[in-house]
């Protein structure tokens, strides 16, 4: 009784049980590809749980000690608070090694898990009116992402991390006419700086996090507001949508894929190494490891520094950095087609209609293929970022390998091109082949028994006798007028 006159109390004053019975009658799609955003939203929460106990125990100091902890080798070693205060998490405080390495595998599911969401909604046209808004949220999440791993990444002052962060120095230095003061306002100074560690921690769990939260907010609040797209099939419309209720079912699979996320992030920590920063060793500012890469997510920007030609241009009486053309031009282009794709096909095709059921990527040849283009370019920049560690595997020069990737990035993305938008249209009109045509007065409306698999069989309409039932066996049946 004390508890439903609390709800009813609540209630009155809220009016909060029609919304409630709404909700969770809302109805989800049944598709493993929709599981890909809250694989990424469970791997942000994971990541602030962990951020959190690891943050009890950081210390964002360029201050110099000696350190004298557990781990052996570097005992009597001159190094950083921060660096010391990692060692202290990774090998005295209890747990410490699990939580960082959970976190650092959460880091990359969650970006990876935002990749692979927007590959799938741009091969299948989910981003097309009237979702721009939350494709643009959507790039913007990758983007902050891309960046807040970063400065994670770089918080332990370690030898590789402290290499990344010169390379983030002379890429701010290299932007025309501001380049010198955004690398002293991030940086507090000429690199190495003692400021750098406390404004990577302010950035790291309080801004973007912030920005992080509100966006995932946003991106929830349209697009249960605007209900889910859905894949054609038997029973789906543009006005429907076929699946699952949110309760109990769909919260149910949503609280069971939670916790094997969590079970699997768990185990990774605990038994697959990342980021050994006891291997390194401190920071030194004359030292640079090799071979050295970043994280997967800034694979690509690596690669683009690695094999970029040794180029610069003047404009406007300026000097052009090389660095700038690699690491700033290209991933502000690349960000800049992604924010524009949506108006880009939209102006293109002049497609101006809502769209709920989605694309197979054979029904636009030109997107897919633009697309596959796209993932094989990064792909091979990506790999490029480690052409020290190929040209040592297979012994050749690190000169050659670099050659190679040059020649792959300018011919591999229109070989692929040409193939998938050559395959892909070879289907469509494969698939067209298998229309029938048929004049209307043929068929009685409604008589054409439909399967998963279409039309099974076409009953003619009574006194002409033009099939017999089960007599043709066909994928689609246009009628013509």
């Amino acid at each position: 009784m004390i508890t439903k006159r609390l709800a009813r109390w609540f209630d009155d004053r809220l009016r909060a049980s029609s919304f409630a019975h709404h909700a969770l009658n809302k109805v989800f799609p049944d598709d493993w590809s929709f599981m890909l955003g809250e694989i990424a939203l469970y791997s942000f929460v994971i990541l602030v749980l962990t951020g959190t106990f690891l943050t009890f125990f950081f210390t964002p100091s360029a201050k110099q000690v000696i350190y004298g902890g557990s781990y052996a080798p570097l005992r009597g070693t001159p190094m950083s608070e921060a660096y010391a205060s990692v060692l202290k998490i990774s090998f005295d405080v209890r747990g410490g090694m699990v939580f960082r390495q959970m976190h650092h595998w959460a880091a990359n599911l969650f970006i990876a898990a935002i990749v692979l969401h927007i590959l799938r909604i741009f091969f299948t046209g989910a981003f097309r009116r009237p979702r721009e808004l939350n494709w643009m949220i959507g790039v913007t999440l990758l983007l902050l992402g891309i960046f807040n791993g970063f400065t994670g990444y770089s918080l332990p002052d370690d030898l590789l991390s402290g290499t990344g962060l010169r390379i983030a120095y002379s890429i701010a230095l290299s932007v025309p006419l501001v380049g010198t003061w955004t690398a002293f306002l991030i940086f507090g100074g000429e690199f190495p700086s003692d400021d750098i560690l406390r404004r990577l921690l302010i950035a790291h769990i309080m801004i973007v996090p912030a920005l992080l939260l509100g966006l995932i907010s946003a991106h929830l609040a349209v697009l249960w507001r605007q209900k889910h797209t859905q894949f054609p099939g038997p029973g789906r419309t543009e006005t429907n949508v076929v699946g699952s209720k949110l309760w109990p079912t769909y919260a149910a699979k949503s609280v069971g894929l939670f916790f094997g996320i969590a079970g699997v992030l768990g185990a990774m920590g605990g038994l697959l190494q990342i980021n050994p920063v006891w291997l390194y060793g401190p920071f030194n500012a004359s030292t640079v490891t090799s071979p050295a890469q970043p994280d997967w997510y800034l694979g690509w920007i690596e690669g683009a520094l690695r094999i970029f030609p040794p180029w610069e241009f003047r404009s406007f009486g300026h000097a052009v950095p090389n660095p700038f053309y690699p690491a700033v031009l290209l991933p502000g282009l690349t960000f800049l087609v992604l924010y524009a794709w949506p108006f880009l096909e939209r102006r293109f095709t002049g497609d101006r209609a809502e769209h709920q059921l989605l694309d197979r990527p054979r029904e636009h040849p030109f997107r897919s293929a633009f697309g596959a283009a796209a993932f094989s370019f990064y792909l091979l920049l990506h790999f490029a970022a480690s052409n020290d560690v190929i040209a040592k595997f297979f012994l050749i020069s690190v000169d050659t390998v670099t050659w190679v990737f040059r020649i792959l990035v300018v011919t591999v993305p229109f070989v692929v091109f040409g193939v998938t938008y050559a395959w892909l249209s070879a289907l469509l009109r494969a698939e067209a082949d298998s229309v029938l045509h048929v004049p209307a007065k043929a068929f009685i409306p409604g008589r054409a028994l439909v399967g998963d698999s279409g039309v099974e069989r076409l009953e003619p309409s009574p006194g002409h006798g033009l099939l017999e039932p089960g007599q043709l066996e066909v994928d689609h049946v246009e009628v013509a007028e």
